[in-house]
């Protein structure tokens, strides 16, 4: 594979580095508070030392590693990795809003690409607060408040701020091309099923289309219920990278995964400038980003086989079956009514349950899509799996904002 980079004169980098997945592991995620004695180190204690059991290597193998949270004190990711071991490499700490796990994950494989390491070990993990997403600070400007203002301009200001935000970009997607309440409903449905076979996930629950729409309303106007929300949650997610080197020197070409293309995408012009809901909650990032995958790997919409994206709330998933180049903008309802974004479908779309079903630990997530991923394009995701999967695509956001899109093939086919 050809990465291809921009300097900051504009001259083309070429990098034929590769990257690959030879170990993940997570851990259950609950309910925050439900454990007195889960702390963040135990969390990433189990997911680290799963990630390398599974890769069959030692942490003093790890050169790297990149550590994601949300919440939490300055040097956090030195004190959960340490549970792993004390061996003087370098820890970075990494904090991206709903997207921190995938840009972990991100950074391991650039250090991978760029010949910095021949393994890295991204992690993260995140203990949680019940309730609503809240801010920490209140003595300064809140990164979103530029995306709010622009936001209550065009849809009344709502609390929580989330939901009325994902709330606000499916209303408009309603108002412009038609979708209706039951297609954000039956996303919510599909997702809570699927989450029946993993054992992983929070909520193991399947919900008939009344339990959705007639459960608590949160954000009235478009019909968004807690069912159609990702739940706050407690969680960690780690994934072991290495170089082509690494995985032939030690026979694991068999169980590697390679990342075939990865972009990672902040907020551009159109996010303001488009004057959209759907722009104000990532929509045009997410495009560009998917693009750039595309175009790295060689690959389109149609040699895709299974898909983890980020389901905060029912109408993200909406959106960005479009953002992703599914379906053309505003055929996203089409793709849910014919079903296919579920097993016998032309995709199958968060397999895992999603994080409506899932769970969203905030700086775990992108590990957890990226270890389920990796179980599928293995073959060992159980009663999960995909049939002959052998494409898979990873989508991850965050709002203030970054999007990560990622795509993986198993390294021997």
């Amino acid at each position: 594979m050809t990465h291809r980079t921009n300097s900051e004169k504009g001259v083309l980098r070429v990098s034929n580095s590769r990257v690959f997945v030879i170990g993940v592991g997570m851990t259950k995620f609950e309910k925050p508070g439900s454990r007195e004695d889960w702390d963040y180190p135990a969390m990433a204690n189990q997911a680290g030392r799963r990630a390398l059991a599974d890769a069959g290597i030692r942490y003093d193998q790890i050169q790297e590693a990149y550590v994601g949270y949300v919440y939490g004190e300055s040097t956090s990711g030195q004190r959960a990795v340490y549970e792993l071991g004390l061996t003087g490499i370098p820890i970075v700490n990494v904090n991206n809003n709903c997207s921190t796990g995938s840009s972990a994950l991100y950074l391991a494989a650039r250090a991978i690409r760029g010949g910095l390491a021949d393994c890295a070990l991204a992690l993260g993990f995140e203990k949680m607060q019940p309730g609503s997403l809240s801010s920490t600070y209140s003595d300064r400007e809140q990164p979103l408040l530029r995306h709010i203002q622009a936001l209550a301009q065009m849809h009344e200001f709502v609390f929580p701020v989330a939901p009325w935000m994902f709330g606000a970009a499916g209303l408009e997607h309603m108002r412009l091309y038609g979708s209706t309440p039951e297609h954000f409903a039956k996303i919510a449905y599909k997702n809570h099923k699927h989450s029946v076979n993993n054992p992983y996930s929070q909520f193991q629950d399947e919900y008939s289309l009344d339990d959705i729409t007639n459960a608590k309303m949160i954000y009235e106007p478009m019909g968004l219920t807690r069912l159609q929300c990702s739940p706050t949650s407690d969680g960690s997610g780690a994934a072991v990278l290495a170089s082509e080197q690494f995985i032939d020197s030690h026979g694991l070409s068999d169980q590697a995964i390679e990342i075939v293309g990865q972009s990672m995408v902040t907020d551009t012009p159109a996010t303001f400038g488009d004057k959209t809901a759907q722009a104000l909650v990532g929509k045009e990032m997410s495009r560009l980003a998917a693009r750039n995958v595309y175009e790295q790997a060689q690959l389109g919409p149609d040699d895709l086989d299974v898909i983890e994206l980020h389901d905060c709330f029912s109408p993200n998933e909406l959106i960005t079956y479009e953002a992703l180049g599914l379906v053309a903008d505003g055929e996203g309802g089409k793709l849910v009514d014919a079903g296919d974004t579920t097993y016998g479908g032309r995709w199958v779309v968060n397999p895992s349950g999603g994080l409506i079903s899932k769970g969203h630990p905030l700086g775990a997530t992108g590990l957890a899509q990226c270890a389920e991923l990796t179980w599928q394009l293995r073959g060992t995701a159980g009663k999960r799996q995909v049939p002959d999967a052998r494409v898979a695509l990873q989508h991850n956001i965050g709002l203030g904002g970054a999007a990560v899109v990622t795509a993986y093939r198993p390294a021997n086919r």
